[in-house]
């Protein structure tokens, strides 16, 4: 269950690196104030993707989701006049573009709030004690080699210490890192890339 949450994040990543290079790209289609205007906030939106994915306090965290949604807000502000005054296939295909991308955050937000449910740890738990009760039962049999018990009470210990860092996004040893946000914001300011950026998801 949690590798298969954490093999989602990835993939909702690439995803959403995907979206934002793509929509990039199709706002030149539009009026060059606007594309012009659209790329500085896409730049900025991908600054603040980039840390949401970097390990933050609680405040910092909801500081930069406060950040992403007001860009959120402008960005679909700047796209929308273009919309209404100028409707043709183009402009469709540039706000469909800008749907992906304000899509493709929801979903990545909606899988890091997806963790394993407390039921499920509780019933974890109790099989690992159950278990744990019955080996310990029957060692008092094998005085001489109670050292190999360990080893059971050991491995369960690691288990749930993995499948806890797992399931813990942000924290822990293993997270996921936003190679794929970090290589998009390169390829598009290859001499601006801020290097700050790159020391915070290490």
């Amino acid at each position: 269950m949690a590798i298969d949450r954490h093999d989602q994040r990835v993939v909702l990543e690439e995803a959403e690196a995907n979206a934002i290079g793509t929509e990039y790209l199709r706002a030149d289609l539009l009026p060059p104030k606007s594309t012009a205007a659209l790329k500085t906030l896409l730049n900025r939106y991908l600054d603040q993707r980039i840390l949401f994915y970097s390990k933050q306090d609680r405040e910092s965290a909801q500081e930069i989701n406060r950040i992403t949604g007001e860009i959120q807000n402008a960005l679909w502000a700047e796209i929308l006049p273009a919309a209404h005054s100028q409707p043709s296939p183009t402009v469709a295909l540039t706000l469909s573009g800008m749907n992906d991308v304000l899509n493709s955050q929801g979903y990545t937000q909606a899988a890091w709030w997806n963790r394993i449910p407390y039921t499920a740890w509780g019933l974890m738990g109790a099989i690992a004690i159950c278990a744990n009760l019955l080996v310990g039962f029957g060692a008092r049999n094998f005085k001489d080699n109670i050292c190999l018990f360990m080893i059971f009470p050991f491995v369960i210990s690691v288990s749930f210490f993995l499948i806890s860092d797992i399931d813990t996004p942000r924290g822990g040893v293993i997270k996921i890192q936003p190679r794929n946000l970090m290589y998009l914001k390169e390829s598009l300011n290859p001499a601006k890339t801020d290097s700050s950026l790159i020391k915070v998801t290490d």
